[in-house]
């Protein structure tokens, strides 16, 4: 049975680097760091105090002044790409009263949910009795309720839920999308990652990890992927969303076309809470199975947006797995990471990595991976360090995730 043809009919992003996805673009082109110190909340104890922040963001662009006071900062990160993503797809209110809402469904995920009411509702328990807790505190937190909010704006009566696989979240959710489509669950799937950990708990959890960089001296350098000197990843925040349509549908309504959405491929690495497989074995079948899904060979494939965290562990177990499926050529595919510019970005990574593959591939340009300068050696694939310009063939986007969660997409220019 021929497979649907999907295609990618808009983007959408929350993050360090704009709000926009022509100002999203041109910085990460131009190879700008979005890294900067914290300065929401005290951190002087913190070993680590600069993140991916998104400053400037007023959640009341999207949503009316009430919601706007009481909802998580993760829900604002989602409704707002959510809603931006639609933009760029040329749906405006009446071209969504025009779509058949059965048929619209939203899959938007989140690694860690409402972390700051959270935060706050146990604070507020402990400090001032089980009264004062917030009658919002349980929707607020639990991960579906960015799409709740999407779904019950715009009426969207299809497939409604969240996925959460840690930092593979994002892929997972336009995996899980796209495959409705392909069912004939739905027409159109708005779907991604979002995510808002920049909290003194969050950045806490990760430091007593020992996940994070401390290059407190010099934030815009110390998410460096692929770096011998790389001493940890930087935490982002945000929100990447996609709006999925079959092929037929995005042409019906005259959509604009930025891709086409070829298939995705999941594993697990069963093996550890946190660390990655050295063998790289999980994320080699992540990888082969989302090329068979896409029904592409590896040969095809010219560019990698690689997960890529700058973790000294993580970056060098990706680059055994992918050489384990790209064994010719290796120096003919093109590899960046998007993280280098914006930080990790944990369950909204995914989307925002999607989005940023979707455009380069679009505009037949690659961005820079910032920091390279001492790379590993023997990574053998093509690493820019400034923007290059290239004929896309077949693109991958990997993500991977605590619990050892991996996910792959798989993109290609759209053709008649």
């Amino acid at each position: 049975m021929q497979k649907k043809r999907i295609v990618v009919t808009g983007l959408g992003v929350i993050s360090c680097l704009g709000e926009d996805i022509e100002e999203f673009y041109r910085n990460l082109i131009a190879g700008k760091s979005g890294i900067s110190n914290i300065t929401s909340f005290p951190c002087e104890e913190l070993s680590t105090r600069f993140a991916g922040v998104i400053k400037d963001f007023n959640p009341e662009n999207y949503l009316d002044k009430k919601q706007a006071r009481r909802v998580d900062r993760f829900i604002a990160f989602t409704v707002a790409a959510g809603k931006n993503a639609l933009k760029t797809s040329k749906l405006d209110a009446d071209a969504i009263n025009a779509l058949d809402k059965t048929r619209c469904g939203i899959l938007i995920g989140s690694g860690m949910g409402g972390m700051d009411m959270f935060a706050d509702g146990v604070q507020t328990l402990v400090e001032k009795g089980s009264k004062r807790v917030s009658p919002f505190f349980v929707p607020y937190i639990l991960t579906n309720m960015g799409g709740a909010f999407l779904g019950m704006e715009y009426g969207f009566l299809g497939p409604n839920y969240s996925i959460s696989t840690a930092c593979a979240t994002g892929n997972n959710s336009i995996i899980a999308a796209a495959n409705h489509i392909r069912m004939g669950d739905a027409d159109l799937m708005i779907c991604g990652g979002a995510e808002a950990p920049i909290i003194p708990m969050g950045v806490a959890g990760f430091n007593a990890c020992k996940a994070l960089s401390q290059r407190n001296d010099a934030p815009t350098k110390a998410s460096r992927p692929w770096d011998i000197h790389r001493d940890g990843f930087v935490m982002g925040e945000g929100a990447g969303i996609l709006i999925l349509e079959s092929l037929e549908h995005a042409l019906a309504r005259g959509a604009p076309i930025y891709g086409e959405y070829l298939g995705g491929g999941v594993s697990s690495d069963a093996y550890h809470i946190t660390e990655p497989r050295q063998d790289g074995a999980g994320v080699a079948l992540c990888i082969n199975n989302a090329l068979k899904n896409a029904g592409v060979k590896a040969e095809d494939v010219n560019y990698i947006n690689a997960h890529a965290t700058s973790t000294p562990a993580g970056d060098m177990a990706e680059v055994n797995a992918i050489k384990k499926v790209f064994v010719k050529n290796r120096d003919k595919i093109f590899m960046n990471a998007t993280k280098s510019m914006i930080g990790h970005c944990l369950g909204a990574a995914g989307g925002l990595e999607a989005v940023a593959t979707v455009l380069q591939m679009n505009r037949g340009m690659v961005h820079p991976t910032i920091n390279l300068e001492t790379p590993e050696p023997n990574i053998e694939f093509h690493l820019p360090t400034k923007a290059e310009k290239l004929q896309f063939k077949v693109a991958i986007s990997n993500s991977f995730g605590f619990g050892g969660h991996n996910a792959t997409l798989v993109f290609a220019p759209y053709n008649e």
